[in-house]
């Protein structure tokens, strides 16, 4: 994980989205570090523990009740993620 400067806030943050009328609040972890890399043909998402759980809330507000199907949220390089980070999209689909 680099240990350069950091994409992701470094206090505890929150970011609220409307997504039809369903209010949709992502929080990060103070010093949450988050990198995404390529290794060939594997993704490696490589995080300590304040980066781990911030992407656990990530994914337990996708899957919250009445979050509807297409609800997703961006991460890159230098907006949560480590710099130089592959970039990371978090979606819900409910299609089966």
């Amino acid at each position: 994980m680099n240990s350069g400067s950091h994409g992701s806030p470094r206090e505890r943050t929150r970011v609220r989205t409307v997504v039809d009328g369903t209010a949709l609040v992502f929080a990060w972890e103070a010093d949450a570090r988050i990198d995404v890399r390529n290794l060939g043909g594997e993704v490696v998402i490589e995080a300590n523990a304040a980066g781990l759980r911030t992407l656990a809330g990530h994914l337990l507000v996708l899957a919250g009740e009445g979050v509807p199907g297409g609800s997703h949220l961006h991460l890159e390089d230098g907006n949560g993620l480590e710099e130089g980070s592959l970039g990371l999209v978090l979606e819900r689909c409910d299609d089966e």
